[in-house]
């Protein structure tokens, strides 16, 4: 069963940067993820769509995160990533990784979700 894992989250202060990631794990073999994104839910908040990247690389952001936050995917599209830089203490919250259609030797899964990662900015 493929599963999403995110890592590379953590406490910094406002004006610092992290890089999350997010892979499968759970199969063997060659994996691709074609077009994935990034959530965030903040306390107490709505699930907010952060940055999108299609399997062609086109990319879209949240008007909040725009110039600050790159999503990419890894040489092997196998892992995305979500580059952080000029965080705020709005930021924080917990990260999701979401995957559109994770293609597998085997066949492909649809809508994978990781559990999550918090990030936590302090002002």
């Amino acid at each position: 069963q493929v599963q999403l894992v995110e890592s590379g989250g953590g406490l910094v202060q406002a004006g610092g940067s992290l890089r999350l990631s997010c892979a499968a794990t759970g199969t063997t073999g060659s994996i691709q993820f074609n077009g994935a994104n990034w959530h965030r839910r903040a306390t107490g908040k709505q699930r907010e769509l952060v940055a999108s990247i299609t399997s062609g690389g086109s990319t879209s952001y949240a008007d909040s995160v725009k110039g600050r936050f790159t999503i990419s995917f890894g040489n092997a599209k196998n892992t995305v990533y979500l580059e952080m830089n000029s965080l705020k203490p709005e930021d924080t919250g917990v990260y999701y990784c979401n995957v559109d259609r994770v293609l597998t030797e085997i066949g492909s899964v649809y809508n994978s979700w990781g559990q999550g990662t918090l990030v936590t900015v302090s002002s």
